[in-house]
């Protein structure tokens, strides 16, 4: 009888140090807002998206040794000339694809910060794909199909101010091409 309370008691730890690590804001259904999750940021601290509803969030999900990093200017960039209408922009660490994030989340604060001066919202890093995917990107593949879920580093996902997906642009898609700018003042417009 012990062993079975010992055994029911270490499940619960387990349990709680799982929901600690990933943290589960909201089943990923393919319904509700994009405003229903949650995220770590990078400084540590909780990041929940409901915190940006009413305005327009692009959330991308980032690697540092990817031949798509350069993107990451183009973010900044999107984030300075849009910020102050409400634009917010969200880079989301992923070692998914090539192993091309394997850094500690200061170790990447670090390199965003140094190499591309990003001041925009960061979150821990955090698994895109499968089973294991954060739930925004459950939520993500429920409500857009599988197809539109990331394939690499730097897919694009740019949430409408009411938590709606407004559009999604995979890797080649640069964050300051002309597509993604007209969206973005499309939703600012309104």
């Amino acid at each position: 009888m012990a062993k079975k309370g010992l055994a029911s008691f270490a499940g619960m730890l387990v349990a709680a140090a799982v929901s600690t690590v990933l943290p589960q804001s909201a089943p990923a259904t393919g319904t509700g807002s994009g405003f229903d999750f949650s995220f770590e940021s990078i400084d540590g601290g909780a990041l929940p998206l409901d915190q940006y509803r009413g305005r327009p969030v692009l959330v991308v999900n980032t690697a540092s040794r990817c031949g798509f990093t350069p993107q990451y200017e183009g973010l900044q960039a999107l984030w300075e000339k849009y910020r102050d209408r409400g634009l917010v922009v969200l880079g989301v660490p992923s070692n998914d694809f090539g192993g091309q994030e394997p850094g500690s989340t200061d170790e990447i604060k670090q390199f965003c910060e140094v190499n591309f001066g990003i001041n925009f919202p960061m979150t821990a890093k955090y698994p895109v794909t499968g089973a294991d995917a954060h739930p925004f990107y459950r939520w993500i593949a429920d409500t857009l199909g599988e197809s539109k879920a990331p394939r690499w580093n730097f897919y694009k996902y740019l949430l409408a101010p009411d938590g709606t997906i407004a559009a999604a642009w995979p890797s080649t898609v640069k964050p300051d091409s002309r597509t993604v700018t007209d969206t973005v003042d499309t939703l600012l417009a309104k």
